[in-house]
């Protein structure tokens, strides 16, 4: 009997990889399709990080390492979280993990129980909501709209919690949105979270070094909550290592040890070849962080120009990440030839139909008002995916 389990049944397939899929099969009929659904910078990691790793393989770095990661390792991202941060980790804090996803995935999994709330202000990634439904947990989605930046306020968390709220993962700079949270609006929802002592605070900040407002903050600098805070991060987003599987948390030493647990006994170690390389990414020059940074600013000025020329989308301007997710609400009810565009899915499909741009429904992120496009790629492909979209959207009647 072909029957999977109550766990997986409940799961909902990844958009952004769905997507991806589906602009992979169009271009296998030699079709050219602009891809702006998956999230990964399109540049190359740099040299220096490529020839560590080719020489841990030459100095035979093949075998087990601990668990948590090679102590070097931890000891670079320790070294990083208070060079960059201002925040003192011990080694034995850092759990390196395959990708931040796993790190996000191992925290919920060992501070939740069946019928724990999880705050998550909307928009948000796609894998939060399953993670937690995966742990048995209760979502309690927040949302925040365009109209203020998509950032929740303090009022807002305060009345989303219950007696039985036992976490909240902020994502700042966001997927998908690209808002950032100041100090300021950080402080205040640590100033709610101070009084309530069992919630711990997950802060994804992957996309910590994809800024353009200046230094990144980070909700674990105040001490009222600093206790309480895991910061999720990794190598993927700021050095153009997405393949190479390599994320952290740097926690309070009793969630460290219980994550440590959980992947001991299911994934084991990440890869110890890529883990070298994420130690000279670490420990290297970081000019290679500004080139990108550089890159993608100038792209975002071009994509918001570009899509604020489409009728009846609004654009706000993202602070951060390689986001946009203009709200495409006023679209909804028209028509393309015979079709009625009801929701974002409608409006993705078609533009990926006509239009073989590839981009992600609003839906997956909480937002079915809105439209993800990644605008990490060139600025050539850019101008020409906003161009079809623009075509496509002005066909609408």
């Amino acid at each position: 009997m072909e029957q999977v389990s109550a766990r997986i049944a409940s799961l909902s397939p990844s958009a952004t990889l769905a997507m991806s899929q589906k602009s992979n099969e169009l271009k296998a009929q030699g079709l050219d399709v602009i891809n702006l659904s998956v999230g990964e910078p399109d540049f190359y990691t740099p040299d220096h990080i490529k020839e560590a790793a080719k020489k841990a393989i030459d100095e035979n770095f093949s075998f087990y390492t601990p668990v948590p990661g090679y102590m070097s390792l931890r000891q670079a991202v320790c070294a990083k979280l208070l060079r960059e941060n201002g925040l003192e980790y011990k080694p034995e804090q850092i759990i390196v993990s395959n990708g931040a996803k796993q790190s996000v995935c191992n925290t919920i999994l060992c501070i939740i129980n069946p019928g724990d709330e999880v705050i998550i202000p909307t928009p948000a990634w796609v894998s939060y909501i399953e993670m937690v439904k995966l742990a048995e947990g209760v979502n309690v989605c927040v949302n925040a709209g365009i109209d203020q930046d998509f950032k929740i306020t303090p009022e807002q968390l305060e009345a989303a919690i219950t007696p039985k709220t036992r976490a909240i993962i902020l994502c700042s700079p966001s997927n998908p949105t690209g808002s950032v949270y100041s100090k300021e609006e950080l402080k205040g929802l640590a100033d709610v979270l101070a009084k309530y002592p069992n919630i711990i605070i997950i802060a994804d900040e992957i996309y910590e070094h994809i800024n353009y407002v200046g230094k990144h903050e980070s909700i674990a600098q105040f001490e009222n909550v600093r206790d309480r805070v895991v910061i999720i991060n990794g190598v993927s987003k700021a050095y153009a290592m997405t393949g190479w599987r390599i994320g952290y948390i740097a926690a309070p030493l009793w969630i460290a040890k219980a994550c440590n647990k959980l992947q001991g006994q299911y994934s084991s170690n990440a890869s110890s070849i890529a883990q070298k390389a994420a130690e000279a990414a670490y420990n290297g020059p970081q000019e290679c962080i500004e080139e990108m940074r550089k890159a993608f600013e100038r792209r975002k000025n071009l994509v918001i120009k570009l899509a604020k020329e489409i009728p009846g989308f609004k654009v706000n301007e993202p602070q951060g990440a390689f986001y946009l997710f203009p709200d495409v609400s006023a679209l909804f009810g028209k028509k393309y030839e015979d079709k009625v565009i009801n929701t974002s899915d409608d409006l993705a499909m078609l533009i990926l139909e006509k239009g073989l741009v590839a981009t992600v429904a609003g839906s997956a992120f909480m937002s079915p008002e809105c439209l993800r496009f990644s605008y990490a790629t060139s600025d050539e492909k850019l101008i020409e995916a906003m161009s079809r979209i623009k075509k496509v959207v002005s066909e609408l009647k």
